[in-house]
């Protein structure tokens, strides 16, 4: 049956070109297609079904298995971290964590992410022209180093260690493999250091570092080196991301000048801003998944062991679930939520902390810069993993 469906490579040239484009056409035609590694899900409910389903899992360690990496201890640091985890011991993990990454704990920092994205703004306030790439470049890890309890003169280092960290999906693991775990290495190390003078000093911290070192349940509390890999989880996850999403957010603004001037005259529509960006424009594009049992989507047998391909991009566009989906409107009030983060056991644990600060970027940007104007080519990383514009030139008139 699966080769009677539509193709669809989302590792070609041609996707990687025009992939709102070929996820339209397919979708047209079928909900579900035939990729590269198996069925390709593309409708709103297809893949809201098999994030949500648990017999679905998250193939641990795939981008090293790929390059031929199946054992040593970047392979084992990876199999064990938190979005490679699932059942009972990926569950009592989020459980622990859960209180440090509530909505509560994102509308605490707003203060922080305000006053680091002013600084970064008042650095540029006498240019006309800038790159928003680089001008967003430090915006995560410095909040993301707040939000922990780390001090400003180690944000270098950590924007450093970061960046080393990402290499692991530059699929040039040869060369990139010691970098990465030199990072990892130090990311330990530096916790190590954190936990010791913590303990010394029996002062309480209010941050989230603080957080995850006092985390309990029921009795249950984080290792020491689970509380090392969900640091290391924090800063990988927390700072490519926001960065990309937010300068691939002004590019969509640039192309649509009118939402520009409705943010910037009425800011309390940054909530939804933010969200129709991610639905319009998500910088992760699709998910993988393994069925670890037979199953049936769409009326397609799914054999145990077999790889799904999950198109959230598509299925932010369905235009059974929302109307005029090619529209970006920042006043949209569709009934279904966008799945850009995920779903189910693997729902991105900081969601809240990315939308406040993607909501706290935009609206000072916009109350800042009264119009913005694409001032030249924005070429976008490979649709695999994290992408994003990796510059974006814009003309601001004051």
């Amino acid at each position: 049956m699966l080769e009677q469906l539509p193709m669809l490579n989302t590792m070609s040239p041609e996707y990687q070109a025009d992939w709102h484009g070929l996820n339209r056409a397919t979708l047209a035609r079928s909900p579900v297609a035939q990729g590269i590694f198996g069925p390709v899900l593309l409708g709103y409910r297809e893949v809201q079904t098999v994030i949500r389903d648990r017999s679905f899992r998250n193939p641990p360690a795939l981008a090293l298995e790929v390059q031929g990496i199946t054992d040593g201890e970047l392979y084992d640091r990876t199999i064990t971290g938190i979005l490679s985890l699932d059942g009972e011991e990926h569950t009592r993990l989020r459980r622990l964590v859960a209180q440090a990454f509530r909505p509560q704990a994102a509308d605490r920092l707003r203060t922080v992410m305000g006053r680091v994205m002013t600084e970064l703004l008042d650095a540029v306030d006498d240019q006309d022209q800038l790159d928003v790439v680089h001008l967003v470049e430090s915006y995560p890890i410095a909040v993301i180093c707040e939000v922990l309890g780390f001090p400003r003169e180690d944000w270098p280092l950590f924007s450093r260690l970061t960046d080393d960290l990402f290499k692991i999906f530059n699929f040039n693991l040869v060369n990139d493999g010691p970098i990465v775990l030199e990072a990892m290495r130090a990311i330990d190390g530096y916790v190590d250091g954190v936990v010791e003078e913590r303990r010394a000093s029996g002062v309480e911290h209010d941050d989230l570092f603080g957080d995850l070192m006092r985390a309990e349940d029921d009795g249950d509390r984080l290792s020491h080196g689970e509380l090392q890999m969900l640091v290391t989880a924090t800063l990988t996850a927390g700072t490519d991301t926001t960065r990309n999403q937010l300068a691939a957010a002004i590019e969509v603004f640039c192309q649509h000048p009118d939402q520009w001037t409705l943010l910037r005259e009425q800011p309390d529509l940054v909530t939804g801003a933010v969200d129709e960006v991610m639905r319009f424009e998500p910088i992760v594009t699709g998910l993988l998944r393994t069925a670890t049992t037979d199953r049936e989507i769409a009326g397609l047998p799914i054999a145990a062991g077999s790889f799904v391909e999950l198109s959230s991009s598509a299925a932010n566009r369905d235009p059974s679930v929302f109307p005029d989906p090619d529209r970006f409107d920042i006043t949209r009030h569709d009934a279904e939520p966008q799945l850009t983060f995920g779903g189910g056991i693997h729902y991105c644990l900081g969601v809240h902390l990315a939308k406040a600060e993607l909501a706290e970027g935009l609206m000072l940007m916009s109350q800042r810069w009264p119009q913005i104007e694409q001032a030249g080519e924005a070429p976008w990383k490979p649709i695999v993993g994290v992408s994003g514009p990796t510059t974006l030139p814009i003309s601001i008139a004051r």
